[in-house]
C-alpha cells in the first residue's frame, strides 16, 4: 500500500515537470516600463504625506510638544509619501 502511494505521488510530480516545462520556456521579453505621470503623482503624494504625518505626529506627541510632533510628522510623512508615489515604474512582459 505504501509503495503504491509513493509511486503514485512520484508519477504526480514528475507529471507536473513535464507540463510546467513548456511554460517557462516560451520566450517572452521583459520590458521595464514607466508612467507619464510619475511628477504629478510624486506632487499628489508629498502633499498626503505631509498631511496623514502632521495628523500623526500631532495624535502622537506628547502635551507639551503637539507643534513639535506636528512639524515632525509632516516632514517625514511628505518624504515618504514622495518616495512611495515616485514608484510607478515596473517589469512587465510582453
Amino acid at each position: 500500500m505504501k509503495t503504491k502511494l509513493i509511486a503514485a505521488a512520484t508519477l504526480a510530480c514528475s507529471a507536473l515537470a513535464f507540463t510546467a516545462v513548456p511554460l517557462t520556456v516560451e520566450a517572452r521579453e521583459r520590458v521595464y516600463v514607466c508612467d507619464k505621470n510619475v511628477k504629478k503623482k510624486s506632487n499628489n503624494g508629498t502633499l498626503v504625506g505631509a498631511v496623514a504625518g502632521g495628523v500623526l505626529g500631532n495624535v502622537v506627541a506628547g502635551n507639551g510638544a503637539k507643534t513639535e510632533g506636528t512639524v515632525l510628522g509632516a516632514g517625514v510623512g511628505a518624504v515618504a509619501g514622495h518616495q512611495i508615489a515616485k514608484k510607478s515604474c515596473r517589469w512587465v512582459y510582453r
